[in-house]
Formats: structure tokens, C-alpha cells, sequence
């Protein structure tokens, strides 16, 4: 028997508005732009990993309108659930990510536990984290 991660969600407040983020600036490829009875989502994912999913969607979009105002709340402090990516080249995938306008939050630094990593938000707040292992 296997078991293997297919999808992670991530809640934007668009996800047309936060697709260039992922698409340009982290270099996913979009494999799905859905819209259904009113609700929109993207799915991405890296050619590196192409068993894995990220879809972005807004806060409301399946939930309830008091679940997805909480979520909505959630997402704009800023303390939803980070995702960490790994690279093999962070200073440049640093700079693209400031060209398409990511707060950075750490510039690129040495760890003491280990990897090179820096820290960005996405256009809706979430953190992203990026690792460079050593």
C-alpha cells in the first residue's frame, strides 16, 4: 500500500489576482482554472513534482458564509498556515519574487540548523518560506 500527498490548499482572496505570484514569480505551471457555480479555482503544481496540487482559492468558496468570513479574518492577519518550497538556486528565485512584488519578510541568510532560507508573503499575506539546502 502507498500513500502520497495530491493536494494543499492555500486560501488567497483571488485566485486569478495571486496566480502570477505562483505561476511567474515561484514558476508553477497551471494545470487547472475551474470555475463552478460560483466559486473559482486554480490548481498548480511544479513539473519537479508532478504528483502534487496547490490550489488556490478564496475564503468562501465551498464554505459557509460565517466559516469563510473566519478564514477570510485568518487570512488577513497574516497567520494562516506557512508553506515552505525548496530550490536549488534561492538568491535568484529571491530577486524574481521581489520583482513581482512579494513582501519580503527575511532576505536570503544561512541557518544555523542548516539550509539558506529566506521568507516572503504572497499578495494575500500568506508566508512563504524557501529553502536552499547546503
Amino acid at each position: 500500500m502507498t500513500i502520497s500527498l495530491q493536494y494543499c490548499n492555500i486560501t488567497v482572496n483571488d485566485p486569478a489576482e495571486s496566480m502570477p505570484f505562483y505561476r511567474d514569480g515561484l514558476g508553477l505551471e497551471v494545470r487547472n482554472d475551474v470555475a463552478n457555480e460560483g466559486f473559482h479555482w486554480i490548481t498548480m503544481g511544479s513539473p519537479d513534482q508532478p504528483e502534487l496540487e496547490l490550489v488556490l482559492s478564496a475564503p468562501h468558496a465551498g464554505r459557509s458564509q460565517a466559516d469563510g468570513d473566519q478564514l477570510q479574518e485568518l487570512l488577513v492577519k497574516g497567520v494562516l498556515p506557512m508553506l515552505v518550497f525548496s530550490t536549488d538556486n534561492l538568491d535568484a528565485l529571491f530577486e524574481r519574487l521581489v520583482s513581482f512584488g512579494a513582501e519580503v519578510l527575511q532576505e536570503p541568510m544561512d541557518q544555523p540548523w542548516g539550509p539558506r532560507d529566506c521568507a516572503v508573503r504572497d499578495p494575500s499575506g500568506n508566508m512563504i518560506r524557501i529553502n536552499q539546502n547546503k
